[in-house]
């Protein structure tokens, strides 16, 4: 949430910092970071939290280490995101967005649920359900076309659910577990590569006269809560281009 405490430890923050910088092109390709004496006493830390800070950025292919001369920012292929790694970003830290992103195109309506869509909500087909559409990007063009699609009576609790404007007050994730009082307990997610279509095409305002001819990713999650209710079903298509990248603590 906005005013949260910020927990983690100085040279993540320093790595963080130096993330967005990247991300947003701030910082171009070519461009050489501090050294690691500027960087510990801009920030007043050790040196040795400035190295880790730096090994950081090169463990995540943002920087490479140029002996004699110092750390360089790399170009590197884009990433996408998904509906998970933005209900993760968003609890973690309080905003869904990924280093650099925005989004825009924000729809919303309430329509009959397509085949695939009821299946995933366990509701009828033809049923109504909630679309909500929006478009993130980031410097390098489209991250992901997101849609989501919440059963109909979360709509009528929340009205602005289907309000095609950005929600206030949370995410609807957020918004749906303070009406119920029945938090998300568990998500399932899916990857997959597909051909682009013309919907596709559409969808990621590419021109249809000269397809693609590499497929695109698209990734689902569908989000259940502690009653074993299905809140919501995401899909994500990734921008052309884009790979999917995840990182998890790992304990040994």
């Amino acid at each position: 949430m906005a005013g949260q405490a910020d927990n983690r430890a100085p040279y993540a923050k320093i790595a963080a910092h130096y993330m967005e910088l990247i991300a947003s092109g701030q910082l171009q390709p070519g461009t050489l970071l501090p050294s690691i004496k500027n960087l510990a006493e801009e920030w007043k830390v050790s040196t040795a939290t400035a190295e880790k800070a730096l090994r950081k950025l090169r463990n995540e292919g943002l920087v490479r280490g140029i002996h004699g001369i110092g750390t360089e920012v790399l170009d590197r292929p884009a990433s996408m995101s998904s509906g998970s790694q933005r209900q993760d970003r968003g609890r973690r830290t309080g905003s869904s967005w990924g280093q650099g992103e925005r989004s825009d195109s924000h729809k919303a309506a309430v329509v009959s649920a397509p085949a695939e869509v009821a299946q995933a909500l366990d509701i009828e087909p033809g049923a109504d359900v909630v679309r909500r559409s929006r478009v993130y990007r980031d410097r390098h063009g489209i991250v992901a076309h997101s849609t989501s699609w919440i059963p109909a009576r979360y709509g009528k609790l929340i009205p602005q659910l289907a309000a095609s404007e950005r929600l206030t007050g949370g995410t609807s994730l957020q918004l749906i577990t303070q009406v119920t009082g029945h938090p998300i307990s568990h998500r399932i997610d899916t990857a997959s590569a597909h051909l682009l279509t013309p919907e596709y095409a559409r969808l990621l305002e590419l021109d249809p006269d000269n397809p693609l001819a590499e497929p695109v990713v698209v990734m689902t999650a569908k989000f259940v809560d502690t009653e074993g209710n299905i809140v919501e079903y995401g899909v994500d298509l990734g921008g052309p281009g884009r790979t999917w990248r995840t990182e998890s603590e790992v304990s040994t």
